[in-house]
């Protein structure tokens, strides 16, 4: 005799209470329910799980290893001699005493170890830190800087720090490099300091580069607080060998003669295009106050 179906109180039938599986509560998994193989979704479910957890394991080195700059740079401090100093030592040569600020920064967590220990509202008057690529100094008198020069920038103290601690992250990571002209090269950056300004520079391999030279402006307003930006009479850009202290390292005399020659060439050059449009050309607008 067949079994009866389970009836309630009322002697109603419930014929779909045994026909409909009991479905199971559970928390991730409810995708599993929308086929009709349990069995083959869970082995899936399984086995995707633990693909994740094996990528996981396989990456994890690579997501803890150290992060590195593109180029091993050096942090260096100097004092730069008073006036006074300087006329002391007329007749001799000045060499920048520079102290290399602890080891070779390597990778973007040395940089930060390095930034945090040398906070810039310490600096003295007259003394300068300089954060440049490995084999380079902030030298003049450098054979290799013979073309060179440097954008600097006049900045309160009140955001100096700031800044030139966004300069020195786009240094290492070559976004002052990226706005500069394929031929030309970043070096450095330095941050002199006086009575009440920061002076921030930024150092370039060929001072003959327009393009370059206006990008590094740029990139470097770009940091600067709108209420901040400095006039255009408080940043400039000048070659090394146009600073009075300036010496053609030995035996690099006739290359500065015939590049001062070059440039002397372009200048009367320039100078006779513009005669030659006319007075219109050389007119001067009056000032304000005219």
């Amino acid at each position: 005799m067949p079994e009866s179906l389970p009836t309630d109180a009322t002697g109603t039938t419930h014929a779909a209470t045994i026909a409909k599986p009991a479905r199971l509560f559970t928390r991730g998994l409810s995708g599993l329910w929308q086929s009709s193989d349990p069995n083959c979704l869970i082995a899936s479910s399984v086995s995707s799980a633990a693909e994740q957890r094996d990528n996981a394991r396989r990456n994890f080195p690579k997501a803890m290893r150290p992060l590195p700059t593109q180029h091993y740079v050096n942090v260096c401090f100097d004092r730069t001699p008073s006036k006074e100093q300087q006329r002391q030592r007329a007749g001799l040569e000045y060499r920048a005493q520079l102290e290399q600020l602890g080891p070779q920064i390597e990778i973007v967590k040395d940089f930060w170890r390095y930034n945090y220990i040398t906070p810039v509202d310490q600096i003295k008057m007259r003394e300068r830190i300089s954060l440049f690529s490995s084999g380079f100094r902030p030298l003049w008198e450098d054979r290799r800087k013979l073309l060179a020069g440097s954008r600097t920038f006049r900045l309160p103290k009140a955001i100096g720090q700031n800044v030139w601690t966004r300069l020195q992250l786009r240094a290492i990571g070559e976004k002052l490099q990226s706005v500069l002209e394929e031929v030309d090269q970043i070096w450095g950056v330095a941050l002199p300091v006086r009575f009440h300004s920061h002076l921030i520079s930024i150092w370039n391999r060929d001072a003959s580069r327009p393009s370059s030279i206006d990008a590094m402006l740029q990139c470097l307003l770009k940091d600067v607080p709108a209420e901040f930006r400095p006039k255009p009479t408080n940043y400039f850009y000048r070659k090394h060998s146009a600073h009075a202290g300036f010496k053609i390292p030995p035996g690099l005399q006739a290359v500065g003669d015939s590049q001062s020659a070059r440039e002397g060439s372009a200048k009367r050059a320039k100078e006779h295009g513009a005669q030659g449009r006319g007075p219109e050309a050389l007119e001067v607008r009056p000032s304000r106050g005219q």
